[in-house]
């Protein structure tokens, strides 16, 4: 390649594909440069293809890292879950003599499993005993391999799942001149007040035939001041202005990185870990700081930057632990279905429930009640429920095995007989046949009650909720029947002092204390 020329045309081609955002190989291959001449070129010019911002990472990170390498021997998940470049995490595994091909081949959990199922136990007791996920125990006792996004079956036919499509745009990078930039940052429109790459592009234009700034922009509606500041400030090259190069730069200019709220104030963050392992939610959190700390500004966290503080910067252990404190026990967001993909709901015809009083609905008078039942594993056991409207006050009615309506009768009189009468007015109740003594119960306790219609949970909205917020404590496929009624009591006092949005972030007991003091 030596002494070879190459022309003008082709070096000014090389430069404008390399502003576009293409790495110097790629533009030099395009119009047929050695890339060595490509090199020389940006170099003598001024520009840099290196990262901006080189990846660093603590002696604690890699120490964990490697530990979960060593136990689960899987380099890749444990990459991603702690936010480790992966060609990093493999150098790493590499250096310190890990090979994760040979155990991807021998599942001890699955050799286990196999032994014991030869041995005579069931798939169930065998998945038990290895702490695998039902799944798994099928895949294993049909012989079927998992592999990535798909399953080799032992006839070898081997299916493939595609890609799930989750509606998040995916990260697009891209190594340019300044460092890797984030494409969908580059390319979303903020405001108009912002120069766009096109307006860059104009300003290149003019400013090759000799316009002057003030003309430039007089031509574009812009202020002087604009157009000779973003020429000094995003000029980087000996070639003079480049638009896309300026663009990415102003970009990058505008990031604001920063530590997050709740790594930087002790005190803020052992409240919240305390309350999340009480089971209080990031937003009853978030809300009852105002009125814990009210002149305490710095003990001030909104409820995105807790999520963000388990979902995003939690790693690794402390990522599942804050998880599992929160309601649904996830270490993600779940998506939402778009409006138009949702099926239509439709509502049957009201009756019981319309004879009902009118000041129910209201919630401004105490002592109407909604109930319900929570079923156990295999329809064996249950927990009557009983919350009251106004101020969403829980009593939980024991049951054990036994659900038949006169032992789910007998429960509700035991339940409310403490209550004052003030406080007993109504009940509703959907049309499950565990509710046929009602006559016998309203005799009982003076209490009227309504049935909604049937199908139509959101009638019977406040209960519903609060049977959502006790799947907390008593999961669904567990046995009910193992919890005493001291259990019951303890659960429905730690869901009484929970400060509540509804209640202006007071709690249910709170509320009730008023009224029977009012009383």
């Amino acid at each position: 390649m030596a002494g070879k020329k190459y022309t003008d045309a082709q070096k000014e081609e090389f430069f404008r594909l390399l502003d576009r955002g293409g790495t110097v190989r790629a533009a030099a291959r395009a119009v047929d440069v050695h890339e060595d001449a490509g090199y020389t070129w940006a170099r003598k010019a001024g520009l840099s293809m290196r990262r901006a911002e080189p990846r660093q990472y603590s002696a604690e990170l890699k120490a964990e890292f490697l530990k979960l390498v060593r136990e689960r021997q899987i380099i890749s998940t444990v990459a991603r879950e702690l936010g480790i470049h992966k060609p990093t995490a493999y150098a790493w595994a590499r250096k310190a003599g890990i090979s994760t091909s040979e155990a991807r081949r021998v599942n001890p959990r699955r050799e286990e499993f196999l032994r014991l199922r030869a041995a005579g136990l069931t798939r169930a007791q065998a998945r038990t005993e290895v702490g695998a996920d039902a799944r798994s125990a099928t895949d294993w006792d049909k012989g079927i391999t998992i592999i990535k996004r798909g399953r080799i079956y032992p006839d070898g036919r081997i299916v493939r799942y595609p890609e799930r499509d989750t509606g998040v745009m995916p990260e697009r990078k891209s190594r340019a001149i300044g460092g890797s930039v984030d494409l969908n940052i580059v390319e979303k429109l903020i405001d108009p007040r912002y120069l766009s790459v096109l307006e860059r592009e104009r300003i290149q234009d003019l400013r090759r035939v000799g316009v002057s700034m003030r003309q430039i922009a007089a031509e574009m509606g812009r202020a002087p001041s604009t157009i000779s500041r973003e020429l000094h400030r995003n000029t980087v090259s000996t070639r003079g202005y480049m638009p896309h190069t300026a663009h990415r730069l102003s970009v990058r200019r505008r990031r604001r990185v920063r530590q997050p709220k709740l790594l930087t104030h002790g005190a803020l963050l052992l409240y919240v870990q305390l309350k999340l392992k009480k089971k209080w939610s990031p937003q009853q959190i978030s809300r009852r700081l105002v009125k814990d700390f009210p002149t305490n500004p710095e003990m001030r966290v909104s409820t995105e930057t807790i999520y963000q503080a388990i979902y995003v910067h939690a790693r690794g252990e402390l990522k599942r632990e804050l998880s599992q404190q929160l309601r649904r026990g996830r270490t993600t967001r779940k998506l939402h279905r778009k409006p138009d993909a949702r099926r239509p709901r439709f509502v049957d015809p009201m009756n019981a429930i319309d004879q009902r009083p009118k000041i129910v609905d209201s919630r401004e008078v105490p002592g109407h009640w909604e109930g319900d039942l929570i079923i156990g594993a295999l329809q064996g056991s249950a927990i009557a429920t009983l919350v009251e409207r106004s101020t969403r006050f829980v009593l939980l009615g024991h049951l054990g095995k036994e659900r038949s309506a006169e032992a789910v009768r007998d429960s509700l009189i035991e339940t409310v007989k403490h209550l004052p009468h003030s406080l007993r007015r109504t009940l509703t109740w959907d049309q499950g046949a565990e509710m046929s003594e009602h006559r016998s119960f309203s005799a009982a306790t003076n209490f009227d009650v309504y049935f909604a219609d049937p199908g139509s949970p959101w009638q019977r909205g406040s209960n519903e909720n609060t049977n959502g917020l006790l799947r907390q404590y008593f999961p669904k496929g567990t046995n009910l029947a193992g919890h005493t009624i001291e259990d019951l009591a303890a659960v429905a006092r730690e869901l009484n002092n929970r400060p509540r949005k509804s209640l202006a972030w007071d709690t249910p007991a709170e509320r009730m204390a008023a009224l029977l003091e009012g009383s």
